[in-house]
């Protein structure tokens, strides 16, 4: 038999008096909120930008600071009409508020920090308003214990705005039961925002399924809905129309270039050669989404059954229409990232958490303990490797586990970061100790358990893995041989490769089909695996070559024009 969740009956008690209980709850809160906030901090700050998303919107907003330039975007000195102003508009107030007391890419990425504690606490916010008090936090913790992208969401990314925006949507609709006016300008803010962070993908993801629902339901076939809707059309209009009419206000070749650029953005998904690979998001939604996965299942068998209200109740409609609107919208488009499946979580964790008090016991202990093998097994390696390479240099055989070709790297060691994974790891080992288990009990171990391998990967394996990320050693090589006359044409060369080169080492390059490639005596190729060696240019020989410490998955060739 099903047993469903009540809360303990409160006792009476004099005024102002704290109970047991009280003390254990508020202990409770604390240490759920600093969970969070470790997940949320670790790995902001110590790195440069990295590899893609983080350096194209780091040097964008970098870019806007020393332009004095906000309306703009621009790459490495080309325009970049294609990327939404949000999130570079965010990370470039944190390089000239917070700057030189933090190094840029660090004063940058608090921006990240911002964004996700507003993700998960308007994750918990819509948990509340729809499903009640006592639901809150267990979806912020899905949200943390996310496998597929626990650090991918630590990277400045026009999807992690997104992420806040949907889940601000959600909160909206949610709310729009009680308050519609309220709930109809919290949709519109969000849908505004979401265009301001993604362009044209961003109103389809947040204003769609609300649109949807009047045919899920009678419940958003009401006058109240319906001014819902109509109040946040109306505030998502002007509020995603600002930035472009300040571009035609500048100049209305600037709204046409960007107008051309947002919709070339939009369809390139729908129009790349090839189509979409049927079997992408079947092969991803797993492992990104899990533990939400196998909970959500649990839902489907149990509501599906008529039990606890069905499948037509509103905590389930509602996240459940944004996460299929996006899922589908992912399914059919071509070359998808593993990146964009970002805004899904808060949704697929609001549906994942309505069954747990109900999962049946032996399956929340599997999961328990499976969590504390994994994490702690993960540990105990990522402890042991670091402690090796520190003492002894990397071994071949852990580079080849590390996909690294270069070995003896020595980890370096740093007392703040040192004291953090341990007090990290002593905290995971208290938490999950043999306690009295519980459905919730297993949801906030794997949290933790998350929290803690990413907490060492952020800690005392940071400087590796940044080591490995950042181009900074490539910039200033290329820019070493760049010619004197600054003219450098590019080939192949990816958007945060620009990036990177320029912020690093000021290298400007041109696309070799330009027209003033035509008088740059220098051609910088970015070239995958060459097992063969590497490639000969007619009319050109190789000035340079080289790659990022370890990475045998890009190879940067400059060539020097010889006739």
């Amino acid at each position: 038999m099903l047993r469903a969740f009540r809360s303990d009956v409160a006792q009476p008690v004099e005024p102002g008096s704290m109970t047991d209980a009280d003390r254990y709850r508020t202990f409770k809160q604390l240490g759920l909120f600093l969970l969070c906030t470790a997940w949320v901090a670790l790995g902001v700050i110590g790195r440069d930008p990295w590899k893609t998303e983080d350096a194209i919107a780091f040097a964008t907003a970098w870019e806007m600071v020393q332009r004095g330039d906000w309306l703009v975007p621009r790459l490495a000195q080309e325009l970049a009409l294609d990327q939404a102003p949000l999130v570079p508009w965010l990370s470039a107030a944190g390089v000239a508020w917070f700057t030189p007391m933090l190094d840029a890419p660090d004063a940058g990425r608090l921006g990240v920090a911002l964004l996700l504690a507003l993700l998960l606490a308007l994750t918990g916010a819509a948990a509340q308003e729809l499903n009640g008090r006592n639901r809150r936090w267990m979806p912020v913790l899905i949200v943390v214990g996310s496998v597929g992208l626990f650090d991918r969401s630590h990277q400045l990314s026009q999807d992690l705005a997104l992420a806040v925006a949907v889940a601000l949507a959600i909160y909206g609709v949610a709310l729009a039961a009680r308050k519609p006016l309220a709930g109809g300008a919290t949709l519109g803010i969000a849908t505004g925002a979401a265009f301001l962070s993604a362009g044209w993908i961003g109103p389809l993801w947040t204003l769609l399924p609300p649109l949807l629902l009047p045919a899920l339901g009678s419940s958003w076939r009401t006058r109240g809905y319906a001014a819902t809707v109509a109040i946040a059309i109306a505030i998502a209009a002007p509020l995603g129309a600002m930035w472009p009419w300040a571009l035609h206000a500048r100049s209305p070749e600037l709204f046409g270039a960007w107008w051309q650029a947002s919709i070339a953005a939009a369809l390139e998904p729908w129009v790349v050669n090839g189509g979409p690979d049927p079997t992408w998001l079947a092969k991803n939604i797993v492992w990104v989404a899990w533990p939400a996965f196998p909970l959500i299942v649990w839902v489907l068998w149990i509501r599906g059954r008529g039990f606890n209200g069905g499948l037509r109740e509103r905590g389930l409609i509602v996240p459940a229409t944004y996460a299929i609107v996006m899922l589908a919208m992912l399914a059919v488009t071509s070359d998808a990232r593993v990146m964009q499946m970002l805004p899904v979580l808060a949704p697929l964790a609001l549906v994942a958490s309505l069954e747990i008090d109900s999962w049946k016991r032996e399956h929340s202990a599997a999961l328990d303990w499976f969590g504390i093998l994994t994490f702690g097994l993960t540990a105990i390696v990522l402890w042991g490797f670091w402690i090796d390479a520190y003492i002894n240099g990397m071994s071949p055989r852990v580079a080849f586990l590390l996909r690294d070709t270069e070995t003896g790297y020595a980890t370096s060691f740093r007392l703040r970061e040192m004291l953090a994974a341990m007090f990290l790891t002593v905290l995971w080992i208290v938490l999950v100790r043999p306690a009295r288990r519980s459905n919730r009990r297993a949801i906030l171990n794997w949290a933790a358990g998350m929290t803690l391998v990413w907490g060492l990967i952020a800690t005392i394996w940071l400087p590796y893995i940044n080591a490995r990320r950042t181009y900074n050693a490539v910039a200033e090589s290329i820019g070493m041989y760049r010619p004197a006359s600054g003219c450098l044409a590019r080939r192949d060369v990816g958007d945060a490769q620009r990036a990177a080169f320029y912020y690093f080492a000021g290298v400007v390059t041109v696309p070799e089909t330009a027209e003033e490639a035509e008088r740059c005596s220098s051609l910088l190729v970015q070239y995958g695996r060459l097992p063969e060696g590497t490639p000969s240019i007619d009319g050109y020989a190789v000035q340079w070559e080289g790659s990022r410490r370890g990475d045998s998955t890009e190879r940067f060739v400059l060539y020097r024009r010889v006739t």
